[in-house]
């Protein structure tokens, strides 16, 4: 569901897999460093080529007694020494992927995707399944959805499939082929992942209420921190769309009590604290994080809002990469570059025009929400049409949005 395009963490679209993500990374890392322990430490992977293996790709910004980085040497050391050993390189891009989860910054997806493309003609299921989230991170849907239907077709009961599955199909509103994935981890016996799937369908599709209750039944079992994370972020979502915002700041400040990295969870805070028209604490909240597009742009709202001199400047960044982003062909951004547009550039015709053709993608609340704002700023009712129609035959029930649709003037 998101956690999170976003990412372009839009990590809007694989948010439902974050407590997959992390219940499958041990396990994956676990196998590497015990295939190849003390190998010597090496760099490995990057969007471009490297020249050498022992290239330095970036030094990377933990905090003290974050072990990432010491896990990272590990692992790069073992494809190192194993560069054709599908377990070593699997963990190590499955690390990147995390990181790039945690630090709303898609430059770690380019580097686990230099090592799995290198597997292209010898794919394991692991590394498939790598792969179609890859894939996914980029708004590559029907191709993600085809390595997951293949890692299916080995394995019926391989249950990240189906999460993957199920969160692509929220974000495509295809809610009744949403809900038989979270049908096949129910049937697998994988609670939290059936509780999140099934929660996120049900708030979707117009059952708010249902929403909750699914998602504190995976809350009361869920016993690793990044699930819990996860699953505090979207009650909170669904307790604002609900009109809570009590009960919303609650779940989120339980979640960002876990003290864990996570982009998607600073985005959604960082919303709700603007709708709450609380733009200082996102100043601080936000401080070091400008490396991220999507932090960034909430980052500057925020400080545009305030007057500070540092709108001008971080202004210019966002024009700087987006304008990068369009040189790449990269258009997993228009969404944000909507917002963007609309909110710190006052171009109401091509937030419009943006959102419109992000729409077109991803469907979610959030992007619904920028189509509906910029379509009444830019007095184009019929470019919300599909937001409107979505509104609709979905049944979601945020107020917020119900209100944007009227104000569009464009009959349902």
């Amino acid at each position: 569901m998101n956690k999170y395009s976003r990412g372009a963490i839009t990590l809007e679209g694989l948010c439902i897999l974050k407590s997959f993500i992390h219940a499958v990374l041990p396990v994956l890392i676990a196998s590497a460093i015990g295939a190849v322990a003390g190998a010597p430490g090496a760099a490995y992977g990057a969007p471009f080529t490297p020249t050498s293996d022992a290239t330095v790709l970036e030094r990377l910004p933990f905090r003290a007694g974050d072990t990432r980085s010491r896990t990272l040497a590990t692992l790069r050391a073992a494809v190192a020494q194993a560069p054709a050993d599908p377990v070593a390189s699997a963990a190590l891009a499955q690390a990147y992927f995390e990181l790039a989860l945690a630090q709303s910054d898609p430059r770690y997806v380019g580097y686990a995707d230099a090592i799995v493309v290198r597997f292209a003609d010898r794919m394991t299921p692991e590394l498939r399944m790598l792969r179609g989230s890859l894939r996914q991170y980029r708004h590559g849907f029907e191709e993600a959805l085809a390595d997951f239907e293949a890692v299916l077709l080995q394995d019926p009961d391989a249950a990240g499939a189906h999460a993957w599955r199920g969160a692509i199909f929220l974000v495509q509103a295809r809610y009744d082929k949403a809900g038989a994935e979270c049908a096949a981890l129910q049937r697998l016996q994988r609670p939290v992942l059936y509780g999140g799937c099934a929660g996120m369908t049900q708030a979707y599709s117009g059952q708010l209420a249902a929403a909750g209750v699914s998602l504190q039944q995976a809350v009361s079992l869920a016993k690793d921190p990044g699930q819990r994370l996860w699953l505090h972020t979207r009650q909170a979502e669904v307790a604002s769309w609900q009109g809570n915002a009590r009960q919303a700041e609650q779940f989120y400040r339980q979640a960002l009590a876990l003290g864990q990295d996570d982009g998607y969870l600073l985005s959604a805070w960082s919303d709700f604290l603007l709708d709450q028209g609380r733009p200082a604490e996102v100043v601080t909240l936000l401080a070091n994080w400008e490396s991220s597009d999507a932090l960034l742009l909430r980052l500057t709202e925020a400080e545009s809002q305030l007057k500070l001199p540092a709108a001008a400047a971080h202004i210019q960044a966002l024009d700087d990469r987006f304008a990068a982003a369009k040189l790449r062909g990269d258009t997993t951004h228009r969404a944000e570059e909507a917002r963007f547009q609309l909110r710190l550039r006052n171009n109401a015709a091509a937030a419009v025009r943006l959102a419109a053709q992000s729409y077109q993608t991803q469907k979610e609340p959030r992007d619904a929400r920028i189509l509906l704002e910029a379509a009444v700023a830019a007095k184009d009712g019929e470019a919300a049409r599909p937001a409107i129609d979505w509104l609709k035959n979905s049944g979601f029930e945020d107020v917020r949005l119900r209100v944007l649709a009227r104000e569009t003037k464009v009959s349902p």
